[in-house]
């Protein structure tokens, strides 16, 4: 009896084993496929599918009352992990992990009471005074916009970053900021992003980093639409002071639109690498209109936590990704790599260095 005993332990340890561990994902406003802030998540999280051999499962909710009824239905069913995108999940998330002390929980963005929950937050300001300082470097009318979506702290520390970094590079610069709004409704309103892309036109914005979720298609879609700044249709008190990007090769619909004395437009990407949607005739020996992208790797945090929980090493409490621990940065790829020059890679690479060493500090408000 004993011995069948044994063995009957040794065989449900085994299946045990053998189980897939499961992975649940709560996506913020803005949905899944958002080509920013959630869809990164995504991608790390399919990356753990294919690299690590998990399951995932996902949810999206179309009102935030919802999501606490998402987040307990993969406790209940016991999931391994249970992911919150976005700050507005906390209260869910910390809810359903009080609940369940004995199941893990992890929450972007925001940082949760709970200690079976790991908070992964990020250092978004070191990464927008990067971009800044490209803004900064690059702009012909010395004007530079930021769009935020919700009107957070936490996309003020975008903000914050972009400015001390354009200030930086250039201290004549001037920034134009705005948010969509200040609910939730704000990482989701393209329309509303695109209007205030045109009103930072009409004052002699030539680059916007959008900070927005979802939102900031509208800038893309507005910088797609119009592509260049005139001479003449500048404000009184602007004018251009430079033309770096005068002898690079334009698409036929821009040399049709932005005919005679005009100057490029161009778009920061956020969050995910958003480089390519600036090719808008699909031809990267043209001009991309995508000056760079501040990258926020939640793929990175989403992938690292699947990672600790499959190998048993889950920690909960804050978890902090800044420039130092590759949480954030800046891209240049084949889209961009025309736009910035390799002279500004060694001025950016030498104030990221300054940056992880503590001799630049980087303001978050």
């Amino acid at each position: 009896m004993k011995k069948i005993l044994t063995i009957a332990l040794a065989l449900s340890a085994s299946v045990a084993s053998a189980q897939t561990m499961r992975v649940g994902i709560a996506y913020d406003a803005g949905g899944k496929f958002d080509k920013s802030f959630n869809q990164s998540a995504y991608e790390g999280t399919q990356r753990a599918v294919k690299n690590l051999g998990i399951k995932s499962s996902d949810f999206e909710p179309s009102d935030p009352s919802q999501t606490v009824q998402g987040i307990r239905s993969f406790a209940n069913e016991g999931f391994d992990l249970t992911v919150g995108v976005g700050f507005a999940n906390n209260a869910s998330i910390s809810q359903v992990a009080k609940e369940n002390p004995d199941l893990y929980f992890g929450l972007i963005d925001d940082v949760s009471s709970e200690k079976n929950v790991a908070s992964l937050v990020f250092q978004e300001e070191q990464g927008s005074y990067l971009v800044g300082y490209i803004a900064a470097l690059n702009s012909s009318t010395g004007v530079v916009g930021f769009v935020g979506g919700m009107d957070i702290p936490l996309i003020h520390k975008f903000e914050a970053g972009y400015t001390a970094g354009a200030k930086a590079a250039n201290p004549k610069v001037k920034i134009i900021a705005q948010y969509v709004g200040t609910t939730p409704d704000a990482w989701n309103n393209p329309g509303k992003a695109k209007e205030i892309a045109g009103s930072m036109r009409a004052k002699g914005a030539d680059i916007i980093f959008a900070a927005a979720g979802a939102s900031g298609n509208g800038v893309i879609d507005y910088i797609k639409q119009t592509q260049c700044l005139k001479a003449s249709a500048l404000p009184s008190g602007v004018k251009f002071s430079s033309n770096k990007f005068a002898s690079l090769k334009k698409s036929d619909a821009y040399a049709k639109a932005c005919a005679g004395d005009a100057r490029p437009m161009f778009f920061i990407g956020v969050d995910s690498n958003q480089n390519y949607l600036g090719d808008f005739d699909k031809n990267p020996a043209t001009m991309n209109h995508g000056l760079t992208s501040m990258l926020k790797r939640v793929d990175n945090a989403v992938y690292a936590l699947i990672k600790d929980v499959k190998e048993d090493k889950f920690k909960g409490g804050e978890r902090r990704f800044g420039l130092k621990e590759g949480g954030v940065g800046y891209s240049v790829d084949q889209y961009n790599k025309a736009l910035i020059t390799s002279a500004q890679v060694s001025r950016l690479e030498a104030v990221k260095a300054k940056i992880i060493s503590g001799a630049i500090k980087v303001p978050s408000k």
